[in-house]
């Protein structure tokens, strides 16, 4: 890996954010975003969009009381879940990579490779 795409994000920073719910490690649908570099909104319009690439075991919608539980833990949740109308999308590993594919950006296809190698130290 070169020096560039360790500066692309703090390697701390994913193992952080990759999380267990209903026994699968996933990040959020917000914190997928920061990583591309686009705003949730747009992460969650292609995926959208691009439906029939998620199956459930790439993809799924918290329920309510999942994401109420969640935003409970999180001490800053006031930061990142502001406004929000609809519980979050999380994305498991190789919903992660279908994400970067439907974006199709240059930062999230380069983000996209450096998070699957991290989601290697924290398996179940």
């Amino acid at each position: 890996m070169s020096a560039k795409s360790r500066d692309l994000v703090p390697e701390k920073r994913i193992l952080q954010i990759i999380m267990v719910i209903r026994g699968e490690n996933v990040i959020l649908d917000s914190d997928l975003a920061k990583l591309y570099d686009v705003e949730t909104k747009r992460l969650n319009e292609q995926v959208r969009r691009n439906i029939e690439k998620f199956p459930d075991d790439f993809m799924f919608q918290l329920t309510k009381e999942e994401f109420e539980n969640l935003k409970s833990q999180i001490a800053t949740s006031s930061s990142g879940w502001g406004g929000r109308r609809k519980p979050s999308f999380v994305f498991t590993e190789h919903g992660a990579l279908q994400a970067a594919n439907v974006l199709n950006s240059l930062q999230a296809n380069k983000m996209s490779v450096f998070i699957v190698r991290k989601w290697g130290q924290v398996r179940l």
